[in-house]
């Protein structure tokens, strides 16, 4: 893996800040800050994308879970709101191979057969959880999480990323060409191909691929899935409707090679720009 002069970022070693403008990007270091992501979290899952809480959401309005603990979580901050929790406008949530050890799974386990990524012999990285408060939906938020996520990468040599990337709605019949498009056009080479459970896989072969208007797909799929794309991203065999979140999820993985070389060259850029003024 190529290593250029990315900035770090270190929950432990307490450094490192990406900025954009008035946006900067770090790892939550505070109990308060990773409360700041839950609320955030349950806002936009619950309170506007129509998941259903259960009695511990309801009553605290946070989206948590065991996961949360051994995570490191991205916050897009928008510094002119003050620099603390009440500044947080977005969130990633990043768990490598040791953390998840440390509570014997990853989150996509429940949803999706990861033996495969399980015995990839480099590094992992688990990715979920992403939101950007409605305000912030716009390029630059979701520049900064990416750039984050590639900074993050570089500081711990991850070789493979994966998680579970979702489609509105728990009708697959709705979604039948953008589920039947991302099977005929991006599934995972099989050695790193995730499949989901037996018992909660839907076929995403859904319509004839023929049929499709390919670039209308990629206009209504949602950012994140188009953002894992760009990258050379990949899905997994089978959807997995979420009944709690009101979602369709489809496995992704990516090879950070990939993310890596795009990001190397941004970086570059910024450093050639800084050196001549």
């Amino acid at each position: 893996m190529i290593e250029p002069p990315l900035p770090s970022l270190d929950r432990e070693e307490g450094i490192g800040e990406l900025r954009a403008g008035n946006l900067g990007l770090r790892i939550a270091r505070t109990a308060d800050e990773l409360d700041a992501a839950q609320a955030l979290r349950y806002r936009v899952f619950y309170e506007e994308l129509g998941a259903h809480p259960d009695e511990t959401a309801a009553r605290t309005g946070r989206d948590s879970d065991r996961y949360d603990a051994v995570a490191d979580h991205l916050l897009v901050v928008d510094h002119d709101l003050g620099d603390g929790p009440d500044a947080v406008v977005g969130t990633y949530r990043l768990i490598r191979r040791e953390a998840a050890e440390t509570i014997g799974r990853f989150y996509s386990a429940d949803e999706y057969d990861i033996s495969l990524i399980e015995r990839f012999p480099g590094r992992v990285l688990e990715l979920g959880r992403s939101c950007v408060d409605a305000a912030y939906r716009g390029r630059a938020a979701m520049q900064l999480l990416w750039r984050g996520i590639a900074a993050y990468v570089f500081t711990h040599n991850i070789d493979l990323m994966f998680g579970c990337a979702s489609l509105p709605g728990n009708d697959v019949d709705a979604l039948a060409a953008e589920l039947t498009y991302l099977h005929a056009n991006h599934l995972a080479p099989a050695d790193i191909r995730m499949k989901a459970l037996p018992e909660r896989y839907i076929d995403m072969r859904r319509m004839d691929p023929a049929e499709i208007d390919g670039r209308q797909v990629l206009v209504s799929l949602p950012p994140l899935i188009k953002g894992y794309l760009r990258l050379g991203g990949f899905v997994g065999d089978g959807a997995v409707v979420d009944p709690q979140f009101n979602t369709t999820d489809v496995a992704v993985v990516v090879q950070t090679d990939l993310v890596t070389g795009k990001y190397y060259r941004h970086f570059e850029r910024e450093r050639e720009q800084k050196d001549r003024r």
